[in-house]
């Protein structure tokens, strides 16, 4: 990282940056990106962001052909003004790893819930979900991340 004033390494700064994303990106093999609707956790010190998507496609076919990709998520503060310009406050993260569609029927509700959680839904009973059967549901473990902000104090 260029701006070594501007990382963030504290674990738990960087998952709470990610938790108040609103959307993820994923970039894979193509070069190709896409941005998803999330949920995010720490399991064993490490971020996994779960997401949906159909059953079929470009983004299936990338995954399947190649699971490593990069999420990157990022919060637009505001810009302003200063004595040498103007700058853009904001937090960001970036992480590497794997992207395994999951099968067992456990993992994909513990998914949904992670991701209806992130939405504010905490209580959202998903036997009222007609889309279960028509869905992937992604696990992606993040090995590699990292953050970074250009925010005032407030």
């Amino acid at each position: 990282m260029r701006r070594k004033d501007r990382e963030v390494t504290d674990l738990s700064e960087i998952f709470g940056i990610l938790n108040r994303c609103d959307t993820v990106r994923i970039a894979m093999q193509g070069p190709y990106i896409v941005p998803v609707s999330f949920g995010v956790e720490l399991v064993d010190g490490k971020a996994v962001v779960y997401f949906h998507c159909a059953r079929e496609g470009l983004k299936i076919d990338l995954l399947k052909a190649n699971p490593k990709v990069c999420v990157e998520g990022d919060i637009f503060i505001r810009t302003e003004p200063t004595d040498h310009g103007i700058t853009t406050r904001y937090e960001s993260v970036i992480g590497f790893g794997e992207c395994r569609l999951l099968e067992d029927d456990a993992e994909i509700i513990h998914g949904l819930k992670v991701l209806t959680e992130h939405y504010g839904y905490d209580n959202y009973d998903l036997a009222h979900c007609r889309a279960l059967k028509y869905i992937h549901v992604g696990k992606i473990v993040l090995d590699e991340i990292s953050g970074k902000r250009n925010k005032t104090e407030e």
